[in-house]
């Protein structure tokens, strides 16, 4: 496979791997290192890709399990949480600290779920991958994930009704 094949092939899922990562590292620092050492890893067995149906799948299996060697690694306890995602025009000074506010509890909240919760969330949600390309990527069955997916999102709902009730109700 030549460079420009390859490039063709890995290129168009470049930023889902990196938000993957974003995900589970936290930092962009290691985020960055994640997806760089995942296309080195690809490059490395560039010959071997045609193998698999879906090259995005596979990378993003890879992201998953590279990411969580990353946090098993004594060098994750220096990993910092940094939010700063969300930007929107024209709204009051005061409503864009509470949106702001809205959008970093999300992410903790999301932090707090637990790994396999969290995972599906990101690939659903954010990434938008399907319950089928899900279930080939975490080994799971579709309903398995439909039901993962929705306790999250439950969990979710249920903690910003209990913060922005202040716990009243």
């Amino acid at each position: 496979m030549k460079q420009s094949e390859f490039l063709k092939t890995v290129t168009p899922f470049k930023d889902k791997v990196f938000r993957l990562a974003k995900r589970l590292l936290v930092s962009t620092e290691e985020a960055e290192d994640a997806t760089q050492e995942l296309y080195f890893k690809l490059w490395k067995n560039r010959g071997k890709l045609k193998e698999y149906k879906s090259v995005e799948a596979f990378a993003m299996t890879m992201t998953k399990n590279y990411c969580f060697d990353r946090l098993k690694s004594k060098q994750a306890s220096n990993l910092k949480l940094v939010h700063s995602n969300y930007k929107e025009n024209d709204t009051s000074l005061s409503r864009k600290i509470e949106l702001n506010d809205s959008v970093s509890l999300v992410h903790k909240l999301i932090e707090n779920l637990p790994e396999q919760q969290k995972l599906i969330i990101q690939l659903r949600d954010i990434e938008q991958y399907e319950f089928e390309e899900i279930g080939k990527m975490l080994n799971l069955k579709p309903t398995a994930i439909r039901v993962s997916l929705s306790r999250a999102r439950k969990t979710i709902k249920e903690q910003l009704i209990k913060q922005h009730n202040y716990g009243i109700g």
